[in-house]
């Protein structure tokens, strides 16, 4: 279904883009030393993502430190603190590309208190790439990041276990490794996922095929990643279009034209269709679809179009249009998963601005219902307050009803963030679910 949705895209807009490439976002994680960044380095080296110039820049100053060999976490780690300490401190973006597809990487930071760093990477990632040292196997960490990718709706994941080389290639490692992660991983709900043995030092079953792991039949890293669904996290069941902008030109080329400017978030939308504006709860039908002045007849999740209704309606930014027979929730009092971001702590009747998509509303903590324990992933009750890069389910009422769906079923129309009133920073990031 998206395959053939993707293509009639393409086709649709032919005029407006010579190629379109798939992309596939995903975030690699790993606790510290687990060998992640230099991963990521051997993945952008093996693809010939790396300047010239860049190259030979790494090569100088791995010659400085005294390193035999190409010091590749040095490729991902930007940062002046990270280069000195050694270790990742935030979320860092890279790109690479093949002949088929486009990717862009989240390196997410391994140390406890970057939690929101992760949870921020791992948010619109449709796979996570997991990363164990052979040696020490399923530790706390991992069990951590597992924890967060199921919490964020992350739908694959892939556990790369690094190392190989020194446990002698061992099958025997391997399979007990994989075996315990995927006992891990099933009590968390993450179905699919993939144990590839690698060695990102040397690059076996990175990108090329290991010769030391004859008894490894699967795909390499690479193989995978060209492999896995892109779009595996869009709902394409339910309609959702929020809109971002009225378009009404007023000029005398367009004296009567009214559109609703933005995103299919999810699902398709027709023309002809009879539809519902929430959360006033108008109905019409879709009299147009433009999109950089070509006139279509549907449009798919992800692209941006303007909608024109038969009707004459009171829309505004913050309104969405849905299908008039596939509603979704509308509520102002909200069961909802958040990582706090702020260093002020949250407590039980602050208020914040809640937005989802374009949808922005006052809203007041009524309780916090639970915490979870990072270490132990245990959920502690009788929390008064929540601190930086506390995970928490917390009960919310808004000022006035919101519409949403439940993040298990739509990621964008779950998900929101909260925002302090007073400062306009961004304190937390939630997703919403539905008792």
């Amino acid at each position: 279904m998206i395959d053939a949705r993707s293509q009639r895209w393409k086709t649709a807009n032919a005029g407006v883009t010579s190629k379109v490439m798939e992309l596939l976002r995903f975030i690699a994680a790993g606790s510290v030393d687990d060998g992640k960044s230099t991963l990521i380095g051997r993945l952008l080296l093996d693809t010939e993502a790396v300047q010239v110039d860049l190259l030979e820049a790494i090569r100088q100053s791995s010659e400085r430190k005294g390193d035999e060999r190409l010091n590749l976490a040095l490729l991902t780690d930007g940062l002046k603190a990270e280069r000195e300490q050694g270790i990742t401190i935030d979320v860092a973006y890279k790109y690479f590309s093949t002949p088929t597809r486009k990717y862009i990487i989240a390196d997410a930071p391994g140390h406890v208190q970057y939690t929101r760093n992760m949870v921020t990477g791992a948010s619109t990632a449709s796979l996570a790439v997991l990363l164990v040292d052979a040696r020490k196997g399923v530790i706390e960490q991992t069990r951590r990041h597992s924890f967060l990718a199921s919490l964020v709706g992350v739908p694959q994941m892939v556990l790369c276990i690094n190392k190989m080389d020194l446990v002698d290639y061992s099958e025997e490692v391997f399979q007990k490794i994989r075996t315990e992660f995927r006992a891990m991983a099933s009590r968390l709900g993450l179905e699919d996922v993939r144990c590839i043995p690698v060695n990102a030092l040397e690059g076996d079953n990175v990108v090329r095929r290991s010769e030391f792991m004859p008894w490894y039949d699967g795909p390499t890293l690479l193989e995978h990643l060209e492999s896995v669904p892109t779009e595996s996290n869009i709902d394409q069941r339910d309609t959702r279009f929020p809109v971002q902008w009225v378009i009404r030109p007023q000029s005398a080329e367009y004296p009567d034209y009214r559109g609703y400017a933005g995103q299919v978030v999810s699902g398709a939308v027709r023309r002809g269709e009879r539809v519902r504006v929430l959360p006033a709860g108008l109905e019409s039908s879709v009299a147009a679809i433009d999109s950089f002045g070509t006139e279509l007849e549907e449009a798919w999740a992800p692209m941006s179009v303007t909608l024109r209704l038969a009707d004459e309606l009171d829309i505004s930014r913050g309104d969405i249009i849905v299908p008039a027979d596939n509603l979704p929730r509308l509520s102002s009092e909200l069961s909802v998963n958040i990582c706090w971001m702020d260093e002020k702590p949250l407590k039980p009747r602050d208020r914040y601005l809640l937005q989802i998509n374009a949808q922005r509303v006052s809203a007041r903590i009524e309780s916090i219902e639970h915490r979870v324990n990072i270490h132990t992933l245990e959920e502690e009750t009788g929390i008064e307050q929540l601190e930086l890069n506390d995970i928490a389910r917390l009960r919310i009422r808004t000022q006035r009803p919101v519409c949403f769906d439940d993040y298990r079923v739509n990621h964008r129309t779950g998900s929101f963030i909260l925002i302090d009133e007073g400062s306009n920073s961004t304190v937390a990031g939630g997703m919403i679910q539905v008792d």
